[in-house]
């Protein structure tokens, strides 16, 4: 091979590298809105379609910028630069985010009501809703702290501000109407009364008393994860783990909260003086309406009832240390009142009250939808009443 040709192979990869270099790359198309992943991991799609192939993955939490949206999907760009399309049901925004550091900032010295569990993996939302983004996963037996508790009416998410608001356009300037140049007849004088409108008004028409139909509501509880983590998750969920030797006692109520009060010395090792609170069933606005005392019986070798009150309605949180407790509790008139106890032995003696309060905070998320409240269907106006605002409207003219 002639060395003119030998240098001109040799030359050939170093042409094609600056080939390359000097090619124009693709305009990134620009940002038009910013949120955040809501998922642990959020899948990016090549197209509109869960089934597609993934082009990418985002971290929750992670910021995104919005670069395309088709009906309820957002093309976003992570910031590795890697894009696709997600359902916006996956994203969070600003608002959104906000809320959720604060709920972990403010739960994070929140007395625990108790140790629970889950017998599947749970999802933990962010809200308390089921459409709203799962960001972290319980495993089956893995044990989560209880915070609080809400009943939340069913419905979507709220509405949220992914895409910056377009400005409205300046209103165009109303025209003053002309005035006539032949002004208005005057208007027809009002039928008379009918002879019998005595007897008329009083055939009272009225609607039938019923109830309008219930709301459909989801039982959400508040945990807090080993790792710090705090969300919502169903509470049908949720299994407190407080020993079977205890729980047998429920006598089909939820126990929705338990703690150790002390100890009682036994020749098989000490066992816990319990205090637990139990709810008849879910979905009541309340957190309990009942709490019971447990002590240990050296004679009979079991678990007996020392003290117990129920028909109540009691909130969280249920304050319990160095032998003594505390309940808040709403009396009939309304009125919040904490009531304190304290152990002496194995009885429970009450030791006063005190004012209390369910504390407003970043508990009382302000997603919750507009719940229609049941109401007796409204009474319909006499005749004469109706004649009455008749006659006032054609006078009043």
């Amino acid at each position: 091979m002639p060395r003119s040709c030998r240098h001109l192979f040799a030359a050939f990869p170093a042409l094609l590298f600056l080939s390359s270099c000097g090619a124009p790359q693709p305009e990134r198309a620009p940002a038009i809105g910013e949120a955040w992943a809501g998922p642990a991991t959020l899948a990016l799609h090549r197209e509109v379609d869960l089934k597609s192939p993934v082009t990418g993955n985002a971290k929750h939490g992670e910021q995104l910028e919005i670069v395309g949206q088709r009906r309820r999907w957002y093309r976003v760009r992570t910031p590795s630069g890697a894009e696709g399309w997600v359902d916006d049901r996956q994203l969070m925004d600003n608002d959104q985010m906000k809320r959720l550091l604060a709920l972990a900032k403010e739960t994070a010295d929140l007395p625990s009501q108790g140790v629970a569990t889950t017998f599947d993996s749970l999802n933990v939302h962010s809200e308390p809703n089921r459409l709203s983004a799962s960001f972290v996963q319980v495993k089956e037996g893995e044990k989560f702290d209880v915070i609080a508790h809400r009943v939340q009416a069913k419905g979507p998410l709220p509405k949220r501000q992914l895409l910056p608001r377009k400005p409205k356009a300046p209103a165009a300037p109303k025209k003053q109407k002309k005035e006539p140049s032949v002004p208005p007849p005057p208007p027809p004088q009002p039928p008379p009364l009918p002879q019998d409108w005595v007897a008329l008004s009083k055939q009272i028409a009225r609607v039938p008393d019923e109830e309008l139909p219930p709301v459909a509501r989801d039982d959400w509880t508040l945990i807090r994860t080993k790792s710090g983590q705090s969300g919502w998750v169903l509470t049908s969920r949720v299994y407190m783990s407080i020993p079977d030797e205890v729980a047998q006692y429920a006598e089909g109520h939820r126990i929705t909260s338990y703690f150790s009060l002390g100890k009682t010395p036994t020749k098989d090792g000490d066992k816990d003086i319990w205090l637990w609170t139990t709810a008849e069933s879910l979905g009541q606005d309340y957190d309990f309406d009942g709490y019971r005392v447990f002590a240990w019986n050296l004679r009979r070798n079991r678990y007996e009832t020392s003290f117990i009150q129920r028909r109540l309605r009691g909130f969280f949180p249920v304050r319990a240390a160095n032998e003594k407790f505390s309940v808040c509790l709403e009396k009939a008139d309304g009125a919040m009142t904490r009531k304190r106890y304290g152990l002496v032995g194995y009885s429970v003696r009450g030791m006063g009250e005190e004012g209390c309060e369910r504390p407003a905070s970043v508990l009382d998320s302000p997603t919750e939808p507009k719940i229609q409240t049941r109401q007796q269907a409204p009474v319909e106006k006499s005749l004469l009443d109706q004649l009455k605002d008749r006659w006032r409207k054609l006078t009043s003219k």
